[in-house]
This record gives structure tokens, C-alpha cells and sequence, in this order.
């Protein structure tokens, strides 16, 4: 079990699913987590429900980005991790009329994530301590049909390598973790059809649950993680295989 104790992390699209597991996980392994999200009665619930605290941030926003950090520092005077975990999936293929939702995702699920390294990133490297973890996709390691998903988490996983370039001589590192199809909304939300197809192209035979991915996002937030950077950690069954 990879222990938290005393690290202060901020998690992304925190409201619910894979980042409500992931706030509730680092919890009980002793951080202090600060939720986010911009769904913000079901982020105000899920806080309360862990005792944290929260932020309404929209991560295509740099202003939010830095009253966000800014609160974080004023209470903490540091940040040790942050979980770039928010993100959305339109379903469109390239003969869909898809420009609109091709744009709507490299907003969210790849500038947002820029923002936060771009924010963030300084912080850790003064402490010359930290722990990016960006939350890929089997998507951004394979092809798949969906051109603007695939482009955003694909660049997601470059960045990740980009910036443990940067920042491995600062001590701090960032890693992508990369889901198959997991037990959340946006997979479940595919239909019974596509869902009983990932399910089939998983060798092992089923779809998982966000606590498994969860806990590969904790062990790189967590100093056993210390030599690791700019890794590709799949958590998908052996989806990609």
C-alpha cells in the first residue's frame, strides 16, 4: 500500500468517478487532498463527504488554475501531487461533422492538462519536490476510431514525457496512466453494446473498476514511485496487447 502521509495533492474532475476514487483513496492513505471540478454541488458533496477540501476549477481556465493554487498555498505553503485526471469524451468519428467536439476535447483533456503542468510545475520545482500524474487513455498509446479523443490523449502522453524531461533534475517527476475501459460514466455511457465489445477485446474478459486504476495513480504519487518518470502505466486488462 503506498503511503500519503503529509502530501498535499489536488485532484482534477474530482466530483465523481475515477477522481472521486482517487480523492477518497489518497485520503484514507494520509494526504490532504483538494478536490476540483467545475460540477460543483456534486464536488461540494463528494468534499464533504471525505472531509477535504474543494475548489471549483475549470482547467481550460488559467485563472481558475492560479486562484486555485494560490488558496492551496496559502493553507498548505505547498503542493506534493497533482492528478490531472479531468476529461471528456464525445463520440465522433471524422465523418461526423466532428470540428466542435474535436476542439472541445484538446481544450479540456489536453490544454487543461497543460495548464495544470504549466501552473504547477514551477511550484514543484522550487521545492525540488513533486509528483505529476496525467491520466491518458489506452487511447493515447493506440488507435482508435474517435480522431479528436485519440489526438488529445496521444498528446497527453507526450507532454507527460516533455515535462519529466524538465523537471527529472528538480526531483520531481511525471508519469501518464493510461485506463482501458473502467466502471465510470463516460464508459458505461458508451451503451451496453460498445461496452459488451470492450469487454470482449479485454483479455481479461472484463471491464475495471476506478480502484484499480486508482491505485496505480497513488503508488506514483507516492515516494516509492521515486524513480519513476515519464513512465506509460496501463491499467487496462491487456487491452493494448
Amino acid at each position: 500500500m503506498s503511503n500519503l502521509d503529509g502530501k498535499i495533492i489536488l485532484i482534477t474532475g474530482a466530483a465523481k468517478g475515477m477522481g472521486a476514487t482517487e480523492a477518497k483513496m489518497a485520503v484514507e492513505r494520509g494526504a490532504t487532498v483538494i478536490l476540483s471540478d467545475i460540477i460543483e454541488d456534486q464536488l461540494e458533496a463528494t468534499a464533504d463527504s471525505l472531509d477535504s477540501a474543494f475548489s471549483r476549477l475549470d482547467v481550460t481556465s488559467k485563472d481558475d488554475w492560479e486562484k486555485t493554487i494560490s488558496q492551496i498555498l496559502d493553507d498548505h505553503g505547498r503542493i506534493d501531487g497533482l492528478v490531472n485526471n479531468a476529461g471528456i469524451f464525445i463520440q465522433k468519428t471524422l465523418f461526423d461533422d466532428a470540428q466542435e467536439a474535436f476542439e472541445a476535447m484538446a481544450k479540456v483533456n489536453q490544454l487543461g492538462t497543460y495548464l495544470g503542468i504549466e501552473c504547477i510545475a514551477p511550484i514543484m520545482r522550487d521545492q525540488e519536490s513533486g509528483s505529476i500524474v496525467n491520466i491518458s487513455s489506452v487511447a493515447g498509446l493506440r488507435g482508435q476510431r474517435n480522431i479528436g479523443y485519440v489526438a488529445s490523449k496521444f498528446a497527453v502522453t507526450g507532454m507527460t514525457k516533455a515535462i519529466a524531461l524538465q523537471l527529472a533534475k528538480f526531483n520531481v517527476r511525471c508519469n501518464s496512466v493510461h485506463p482501458g475501459a473502467i466502471s465510470t460514466d463516460m464508459a458505461l455511457g458508451l451503451g451496453p453494446s460498445d461496452v459488451e465489445l470492450l469487454t470482449n477485446k479485454t483479455p481479461m474478459g472484463r471491464i475495471g473498476e476506478p480502484e484499480e486504476v486508482a491505485e496505480a495513480v497513488m503508488f506514483l504519487l507516492s515516494d516509492a514511485a521515486s524513480y519513476l518518470t515519464g513512465a506509460e502505466i496501463t491499467v487496462d486488462g491487456g487491452f493494448i496487447l
